[in-house]
């Protein structure tokens, strides 16, 4: 039976490498389709808490998680000889980015170097992590090669760019849709069968290429877009106009117009690297990408800008920053997830902690936080904390905070989400960014 056959019948064996807000998911939809799916991580705790049915993903619920353990559909291992069984293999690793801003393909390298010593013909490999536009075709497939099998004949290749959104309810696996760029077209055929097999719509592309750059100029465009929405924040606040009614005004514009925000900054695991990734390839081939380095510039500095609102704001009310008590609402890099990878909330809480102010803060999906070399824990949300408080600085705006309470019970607000707008306004000051 062909790999194709073996694909439509769901008789085909899946692995999945990597366990995390990518990988995870992407395993269980597999499994809940009617795979059978090993699921493996380098993390043993994380592949002890798989095995007892426990999900630390908010977007894969702990029924979906079991009912697929339960039905022998899916397994949880550290060990990478099982890559010898599946039919199979995508690769959802992380890929970060060094101190230098280079890319660190670390993890993907590793993953590769297992999946080439367990290769055999008749496989597909997938590669779902973000990298450098090139990586499949220059990095994995000369890796495959060195066998002596040959891509699109023994065994097909091909790169699918995730597109997760964690905490968005209304684009799951199943909504988004995928691009497939195989290094042949019978490599993308089978990818793309695959795939059909748990999402809507899948996207055929001519390469690899193709997708790894659609994948990056997606994250540069919400980058770039980011970086004049903060900008323009800026400009606001030195005219003294409200940047936020500046935007929705502009976004009445049925035609021409897309609304982005400003915030204290970017994080998570895509936005402030991805561009870098793109930025780092075509600087070896003899181009500086102009508008990435601008974009990137302007949104590392919004933490900075946060930081001078606050200053600004306490000594108005006759307070310095050194020996103020701020409570920061929200650690986490966007609202409705536990994720603090890059979140500019580390930034922000590691200077007021230089600078002297006394730091609580709250988050209901990130009960402790390591700044430094100083450990925090999460409060509770409460009146006393708020009254508490020299100032409440809002950096993520998870909706089961309570902006009334904040208002009501706050000498002062800094709210760099706009999470109190169109509420009564309290007895203490609000400034937004």
């Amino acid at each position: 039976m062909s790999l194709l056959d073996r694909i439509e019948d769901k008789t085909a064996r899946i692995a999945v490498i990597g366990q995390g807000y990518v990988g995870l998911p992407l395993a269980v939809e597999f499994a809940r389709s009617g795979f059978r799916v090993t699921g493996i991580d380098a993390d043993p705790a994380r592949v002890a808490a798989l095995a007892r049915g426990e999900s630390y993903i908010p977007d894969v619920p702990e029924g979906d998680l079991r009912a697929v353990l339960e039905a022998g559909r899916f397994v949880a291992t550290c060990e990478t000889a099982a890559l010898a069984e599946q039919d199979a293999i995508v690769i959802c690793v992380p890929t970060p980015l060094r101190k230098s801003k280079d890319p660190d393909i670390s993890s993907v390298l590793a993953a590769a170097g297992e999946v080439a010593r367990h290769l055999r013909p008749g496989q597909l490999v997938v590669l779902e992590s973000t990298t450098f536009p090139g990586t499949t075709d220059e990095v994995l497939l000369p890796m495959f090669q060195q066998g002596g099998l040959r891509a699109g004949a023994d065994f097909h290749l091909a790169f699918s760019p995730e597109r997760i959104d964690p905490a968005n309810a209304s684009f799951t696996v199943k909504e988004i849709p995928k691009l497939v760029g195989g290094v042949t077209p019978a490599c993308t055929a089978a990818a793309a069968a695959l795939y059909r097999q748990i999402v809507a719509r899948v996207i055929e592309l001519s390469r690899p290429i193709v997708a790894e750059l659609a994948k990056l100029y997606e994250n540069t465009f919400r980058s770039v877009n980011i970086a004049l929405a903060n900008e323009m924040a800026v400009m606001c606040h030195r005219l003294g106009v409200s940047t936020w009614e500046v935007i929705e005004a502009a976004a009445s514009k049925p035609f021409g117009f897309m609304a982005f925000y400003p915030g204290p900054g970017i994080g998570g695991h895509c936005i402030p690297i991805d561009p870098l990734y793109l930025s780092w390839k075509v600087r070896h081939n003899g181009y500086e990408a102009k508008f990435i380095g601008l974009a990137d510039e302007m949104n590392r500095a919004m933490p900075r800008f946060v930081l001078d609102l606050l200053a600004e704001a306490l000594n108005d009310a006759g307070q310095a920053v050194r020996d103020a008590r701020v409570l920061v609402l929200g650690v986490a890099y966007k609202r409705g997830v536990g994720d603090v990878r890059e979140s500019p909330a580390l930034e922000i809480v590691e200077h007021l902690l230089r600078r002297g102010a006394r730091v609580r803060y709250a988050d209901p999906f990130v009960p402790s936080l390591v700044v430094g070399e100083q450990r925090l824990e999460a409060a509770p949300l409460t009146a006393d904390l708020l009254r508490w408080s020299d100032a409440v600085l809002i950096v993520t705006d998870h909706p089961q905070f309570d902006y009334g309470l904040v208002i009501a019970e706050a000498p002062l607000v800094v709210d760099a989400r706009n999470a109190t707008a169109g509420l009564p306004p309290g007895p203490g000051r609000i400034v937004r960014l």
